[in-house]
């Protein structure tokens, strides 16, 4: 950690493990056979501009505990935002209430001991900043204004937001698991507005990490704002057709959220998975590999236990195409008569392995084309994998941007477009759970005119 165990942060995670042990205790003390319970807290800053002036300025301390108690094969859950003794007490009493109205499902329960992260890493998440309302004003005005100095295209703005919060969480069980740890997370981004002619485009850029001095630098994002925006002015149309599709780093990471659903417990038990029984299958091109990477120092993804205690580990997701593991929380593991993996509450650093060069290599390779840098609508059938979603991106001959488009469709299947991945470029977007480089879809359907 940045800081020592002087911070009052650490103090504070103290007495809330404190708190979460005596909820436990009080849990069982009315009958549960098992309970387990997680708080966390989040206090911090945020301020936004338009066009230089102050639009807001908020200063936000949110917290909450959640209980889950178990009697027998009965489940209840109950939350408070109040973390007085008194509001603990009766939310305990209230989940053991429901508990007795419940059905009886051999699957509730605690996650296996043997799994839970007795002995877990500090990964270096706590960076707090002690940024005033002025600094953040500052760096908001200063993206502004460097966007809109950048081109005299650039004519309005929707704002620009910066943000510093810092946090905890602590969890634990009957299990005799007790584990809590801070975090910090700043963040810095504009959105603004062209025009040329009777053409209007917006568009936005953003910085976020664990540390406050590791942003980007506001002039930086307004730039990058501003190019973006004017990049899609003057948009044309294509003709509906079949052609090789690139998903730009930004938003490739989105074809990989779908897989997530697919192999995530909740959609295999229920059956409703386009994935059904691919386990130790080719799911993908023999080009793609997927590692998992739970305790890189610092990362945004990035946690020492899931959301039931059960310790992270380095695991292979994908290897050369074949799928090597679900995404399993205790309950669908059961279900599914299998261990759970230590995905409750979601995925930890996916690392997707680049094949080939950047962006400019992969727009060679593909030669004639579309290259798609936004994604609308959700019209996304992971039961059935058929995939059909609005975009707008830049069409590309010979390896080159000719001319913005949109108002286009793209659609296909998603097991089709997996198998289709022919090239992911190093150009990795790291802003994500999911950190990969634009993908190269051999083929896909566009309809534009």
């Amino acid at each position: 950690m940045s800081q020592t165990n002087q911070d009052p942060i650490f103090q504070r995670i103290e007495e809330v493990k404190q708190a979460v042990k005596e909820v436990l205790d009080y849990a069982q003390s009315l009958g549960a056979t098992a309970a387990e319970a997680a708080m966390s807290s989040t206090s911090g800053l945020s301020v936004s501009t338009r066009l230089g002036e102050v639009d807001t300025i908020e200063f936000n301390q949110d917290g909450g505990l959640g209980i889950s108690v178990y009697v027998g094969n009965h489940k209840g859950s109950a939350s408070t935002a109040d973390l007085s003794k008194e509001a603990l007490r009766s939310v305990v009493k209230k989940a053991v209430e429901i508990a007795k109205f419940t059905s009886d499902d051999p699957c509730n329960g605690l996650a296996e001991k043997a799994l839970m992260a007795f002995d877990y890493p500090d990964l270096d998440l706590y960076h707090p900043a002690n940024v005033s309302p002025d600094t953040g004003i500052a760096l908001c005005k200063a993206a502004e204004e460097a966007a809109l100095a950048h081109d005299k295209r650039i004519i309005n703005s929707d704002g620009a937001t910066f943000a510093s919060h810092q946090g905890l969480r602590v969890y634990g069980n009957s299990h005799g698991f007790l584990a809590g740890y801070p975090r910090t997370r700043h963040t810095l981004s504009t959105m603004v507005i062209g025009k040329e002619g009777k053409h209007m485009q917006r568009d936005s850029a953003y910085s976020v990490s664990r540390i406050y001095s590791e942003l980007k630098a506001p002039q930086a994002i307004g730039i990058e704002a501003a190019e973006s925006t004017v990049a899609k002015l003057n948009c044309q149309k294509v003709p509906t057709q079949k052609v090789p599709v690139i998903f730009r780093a930004d938003i490739a990471n989105s074809l990989f959220g779908h897989l997530v659903s697919a192999i995530g417990g909740g959609a295999l038990y229920r059956k409703s998975s386009f994935l059904l029984d691919s386990l130790g299958k080719p799911v993908f091109n023999s080009c793609v590999s997927i590692s998992e990477r739970p305790h890189l120092p610092k990362g945004l993804a990035s946690s020492p236990f899931d959301s039931e205690g059960v310790i992270t580990k380095e695991k292979e997701i994908i290897i050369n195409g074949e799928l090597q593991t679900y995404l399993l929380a205790s309950y669908a593991a059961k279900k599914l008569k299998m261990q759970a993996t230590g995905h409750a509450g979601g995925i930890h650093n996916w690392l997707v392995q680049p094949t080939q060069g950047g962006l400019a290599s992969l727009l060679k390779t593909m030669g004639t084309g579309l290259l798609v840098t936004e994604l609308m609508g959700q019209g996304v059938n992971t039961v059935t994998g058929d995939y059909s979603r609005g975009a707008a991106g830049f069409w590309i001959e010979n390896g080159e941007v000719q001319f913005p488009v949109s108002e286009i469709t793209i659609a296909g299947n998603l097991k089709d477009m997996f198998m289709n991945v022919a090239a992911i470029g190093d150009d990795i977007e790291k802003r994500g759970s999911v950190q990969t480089g634009s993908v190269l879809i051999s083929q896909m359907q566009i309809a534009g005119q």
